[in-house]
């Protein structure tokens, strides 16, 4: 058991016959971990079993090294933002979090000074004493990350925070997540737009129908996808020529060529190879590049690349 990571053992979770999650062992180090899945794929559930707000139907779930059925010590070290909105009737921002505070065990000067730092945190300060039922989506979601953030936690577990934010203060809530990994602490985020957890995230868990079909960072995860063809672009000044000798390299099993013919689309099972013999038609052909890069190294292509495969086998 680390006192240092978050752990899953064989952890299942059924409702009834529905399943939540199965089978799933995982250890999160601190930083910036994205669970990434469709709506119905586990991660609310994953969340809900490190807050030990559910118990697993069958395995254990510890994080830091404490046992989720004791809520007094775990929520000392652990911030939760749900995804759903649930604030006292009538209380304003500032109400709200200064009340969490207080039954926290928070002294009232102490309670009252972190209360303006939490908001001014997010950005809230302005609209503190705003009721909270007259907010927007957006600064409902910031008031609640003030709430999870005031008392300074080990742990974040934010499920889809960044919805209903403009892009600035999208930016800076994303600043927040950095500064608190930064610091040696745990941030788990959930989302569905993939494209912001990739350019977040320190380590990935993709989820779908309950189980978790890749995990780590995005780089490893696609690397060791090796029945699946690595995708690199290519823009060029004669694709036609490039396309010619790149399919006479044994590994490389489809090449594209772009509509505007100014490159190609690779796709090759073995990277490393692939390069070298790319630098030596090159540099033998004078070939004039413009651009190569990978074109599926993210989370979306990782994440459509694995529940296609599975589809295929099914």
């Amino acid at each position: 058991m680390s006192e240092q990571a978050i752990e899953f053992n064989n952890v299942s979770k059924f409702y009834g016959e529905v399943l939540g999650v199965n089978r799933v062992h995982l250890s999160i180090p601190p930083g910036i971990t994205g669970l990434v899945g469709p709506n119905g794929s586990g991660k609310s559930t994953l969340m809900n079993l490190m807050t030990g707000l559910l118990q697993p139907s069958q395995g254990s779930v510890t994080l830091l090294g404490l046992e989720t059925n004791d809520p007094e010590k775990l929520f000392r070290r652990v911030g939760y933002c749900t995804q759903y909105d649930s604030f006292p009737k009538g209380f304003n921002g500032r109400q709200f979090i200064y009340s969490y505070l207080r039954v926290h065990g928070e002294e009232h000067k102490r309670a009252t000074e972190v209360t303006e730092a939490a908001l001014e945190r997010v950005g809230m300060t302005d609209a503190a004493d705003r009721k909270i039922a007259a907010y927007s989506k957006g600064m409902r979601q910031r008031i609640k990350l003030a709430q999870a953030t005031c008392h300074d936690p080990e742990v974040l577990i934010l499920d889809e925070p960044l919805n209903g934010l403009d892009p600035m203060a999208r930016a800076e809530i994303i600043d927040l997540f950095k500064e608190q990994a930064a610091a040696g602490k745990h941030v788990i985020i959930s989302s569905h737009i993939l494209h912001e957890v990739d350019l977040i995230s320190d380590h990935v868990i993709l989820l779908n129908e309950g189980y978790v079909v890749a995990e780590g960072n995005i780089r490893g995860v696609r690397n060791e996808m090796q029945k699946h063809p690595l995708q690199i672009m290519i823009r060029c000044d004669r694709p036609a020529l490039l396309a010619t000798r790149l399919f006479e390299q044994d590994g490389v099993v489809e090449v594209k060529i772009h509509e505007d013919e100014q490159g190609l689309l690779v796709k090759t099972k073995d990277a490393d190879s692939f390069y070298l013999a790319f630098n030596e038609i090159v540099l033998s052909n004078g070939l004039n590049i413009e651009a190569v890069a990978p074109a599926d190294e993210d989370v979306q292509a990782v994440y459509e690349y694995l529940i296609g495969g599975q589809k295929d086998g099914a």
